[in-house]
Order: structure tokens, then sequence, then C-alpha cells
């Protein structure tokens, strides 16, 4: 077995995470940007944290490239608020596109063909090719760090869910029918069409 400390270049320690923490679901985040322009971005660190509230987060690094915050986490920051819209197979492509570094203020979803409307409770818009939307209002940051690899937590609470009927079945979302897409290391990605069934140990289960 290989061992190593975890001071030596962010890049290598990036790889290992990527290559172990499998799979990885993704997180198409929809902020509004300083001059009311749209911004779209897809984020595979990316976790429920709490049922009530319900709390949700993931976790923009600092740009590799620029040394800069991403877009996103700086309109959250400013207009405290986002949309978390879950990213289904047929999708791909198009929200692929969003990771696109364009210059900021330039609007992803024109660039991807994605669909912008309006949200319920909150300005930022949702995708509406989405079968499944989080209107969120920010609650938390933590920041590990300003140089280029170093990460956050950024936790929204969910004041507002959608959910397309064509993926619901007795109030229970089926996976088959949402196909979620799932991050993998490098350009790998992971399609959620293998499913077993595997009954836990314990007395008393939300969701059977």
């Amino acid at each position: 077995m290989k061992s190593f400390d975890t001071d030596g270049a962010f890049a290598d320690n990036y790889k290992i995470l990527i290559g172990s923490i499998l799979p990885r679901p993704i997180a198409v985040v929809s902020t509004l940007n300083e001059d009311g322009s749209n911004n779209l971005a897809p984020f595979s660190f990316f976790t429920a944290v709490s049922a009530s509230p319900m709390i949700i987060a993931f976790s923009p690094m600092i740009r590799s490239s620029t040394g800069e915050i991403k877009d996103t986490t700086r309109n959250i920051l400013r207009e405290k608020e986002f949309v978390i819209n879950i990213l289904s197979e047929d999708i791909l492509e198009q929200v692929n596109m969003c990771s696109t570094e364009l210059p900021y203020g330039e609007d992803e979803f024109v660039l991807s063909g994605l669909t912008p409307i309006a949200s319920d409770k909150i300005k930022a818009k949702r995708v509406k090719e989405s079968r499944i939307h989080f209107e969120c209002i920010f609650r938390d940051r933590l920041n590990y760090g300003d140089q280029p690899g170093s990460g956050q937590i950024i936790t929204g609470e969910v004041v507002r869910v959608h959910i397309s009927e064509d993926v619901l079945e007795g109030g229970r979302i089926i996976t088959s029918k949402l196909k979620p897409i799932g991050r993998g290391v490098g350009n790998d990605y992971f399609r959620c069409t293998d499913v077993f069934e595997l009954a836990r140990l314990m007395k008393a289960q939300i969701q059977k």
C-alpha cells in the first residue's frame, strides 16, 4: 500500500480525492450576476446536510487558473441565494458546457441552450430541463484558504422544492426515471443503471 503526506502540490491531493470519492453527485448551481444576468455552473463536491431544516451543501474551490473565487461563490455571497438543479442524463452535454470559464457576466444559459425559468421565492432562475430544483437561501460558509485549490463549504437552506411528476411514484423519487449522473475522475461519468437493494440493519427507515 502506498502512503504519503498531503503537504505537496494541491493537484496531487485533488487527483486522489476525485479518484477515491466515487461517484459524486453533481449540483448545477444557478445564481444572479451583479448586473442581473444569469450564471450557471456544475459542482461535484455536493451533498445533503440536514432534513429539518432542509440544508444542502456544495464546495466550490478557488480557481486553479487565476487564484480567484468562482463567479458562483461571488454571486451567492452578494445575493444570499441560489438554486441547485439536479443533473439528469439527457442534459449532461449542455450542463458540461456550463463548466466553460466565461468572462464574468456572460450567461451560461445562453451558451448551453438551457432554459431559465422563474423561481417562486428567490430571484435566481431555475433550469427548466432539470427534473428537481431546490430554491436555497444562503446559510453558512466555511473557508479553508485563499490559494489555488483551496476549498470552502457553502450551505443553503431549501425554502422551496420543485419535482417533475414524471420521476415520482407514490411520493418517492424513482432513480430509473430521474436518471441522475455522477462524476468520476478525469472525464469519467457514471450512470445509475445498475441499482440493487440491500436491507439496512436498523429498526426503522424513513424510505424503504
